[in-house]
């Protein structure tokens, strides 16, 4: 990525990767033509941009003039600190790991695509929550449509294998090749391609589930074999409830959240119920965007309570909390 990158572009950037409509595509990516540095190292990216912000407006004018076409899938309002998306071959326990994880009830079945339509949850690591959506099953003549666009937005993935499956190796292939044929793929870090836009990394947990199953071990052996998957990985069994306190400590790590509680100047006592969440080197600024936007314009600096200052120190707008900091946040006037 080019060097010194706005942080307006870096916002754009990331709005873009989880924009669920043409329309907030296109608006992303004229903040980013907008805040890019111009200067010869960006000339492909700018290029690049271009190109993709003429294409989305030419879609944009096609579809409002075609008034009879198909609505678009329902869209799932993001919720929590993060969003992590659930994706496999069919009957790796998707669903059953979706009730395990959350207070969601999907319909659980022991027969291929149960899952039909994408299904939220709301995961809890300690007190932070976390979107989990469980998406219909991936196969070689099969990939709902929905799916790209929430792999692509999501904060990160978790690809399903099942260690009580004899087909497990098929499976797996089948699922990584429509990951690597588009410009949607799994990988070790969620971000953007550097020399194309319009590639999407999201990080990718593989999470082997059925470790109980008495072949468990040897199918997981014949996969390493077989199959080089390049990402973290967790065992854990969605019947047994096994490995799921695992799975959620990476989230929340993964995903470096930060958890900041708010305490108003007149009241004593933080608030420790419900913290505002941001990721780790972002500063107090969204925090204040987090409790209300027009806050973030007026934010004078803050009060802290936390492990890298004393008791109370007045810490100025750029300052970045620490998990577990509490903040008084005080704005001009």
């Amino acid at each position: 990525m080019p060097a010194n990158l706005t942080q307006q572009y870096l916002k754009a950037e990331a709005a873009y990767r989880q924009a669920q409509s043409p329309q907030e595509e296109l608006d992303c990516l004229q903040v980013m033509l907008r805040e890019i540095p111009k200067h010869k190292g960006t000339d492909h990216l700018q290029a690049d941009l271009k190109s993709k912000i003429a294409k989305l407006k030419a879609d944009i004018q096609k579809q409002s003039s075609q008034p009879s076409a198909a609505k678009s899938a329902a869209k799932i309002p993001r919720q929590g600190a993060g969003r992590i998306v659930l994706i496999g071959a069919p009957n790796v326990g998707k669903s059953q790991l979706l009730a395990a994880l959350t207070r969601a009830q999907p319909e659980i079945a022991p027969y291929p695509f149960t899952t039909q339509a994408p299904q939220p949850g709301m995961m809890f690591f300690e007190d932070c929550p976390f979107q989990l959506i469980d998406l219909p099953p991936v196969t070689a003549d099969y990939l709902d449509a929905s799916v790209i666009g929430l792999v692509r937005g999501a904060d990160a993935v978790f690809l399903m294998i099942d260690l009580a499956s004899d087909t497990l190796i098929e499976d797996t292939q089948a699922v990584l090749a429509r990951f690597t044929e588009g410009k949607t793929r799994l990988g070790r870090i969620t971000a953007l391609d550097e020399q194309d836009v319009g590639v999407s990394l999201t990080r990718t947990l593989v999470v082997l589930n059925k470790t109980d199953d008495p072949g468990a071990t040897d199918r997981l052996q014949m996969l390493d074999e077989f199959i080089s998957l390049p990402f973290d990985r967790c065992q854990i069994s969605s019947a047994t409830q096994t490995g799921l306190d695992e799975l959620r400590r990476w989230v929340f790590e993964s995903l470096e959240i930060v958890r900041v509680y708010t305490k108003h100047p007149k009241q004593r006592e933080a608030d420790m119920t419900k913290p505002f969440t941001i990721r780790r080197g972002q500063t107090l600024v969204e925090v204040a965007e987090n409790v209300h936007r027009d806050m973030a314009a007026s934010l004078k600096g803050a009060k802290v309570w936390g492990k890298a200052v004393h008791d109370g120190t007045m810490v100025k707008p750029d300052y970045e909390p620490l998990d577990g900091d509490i903040v008084e946040l005080h704005s001009v006037g």
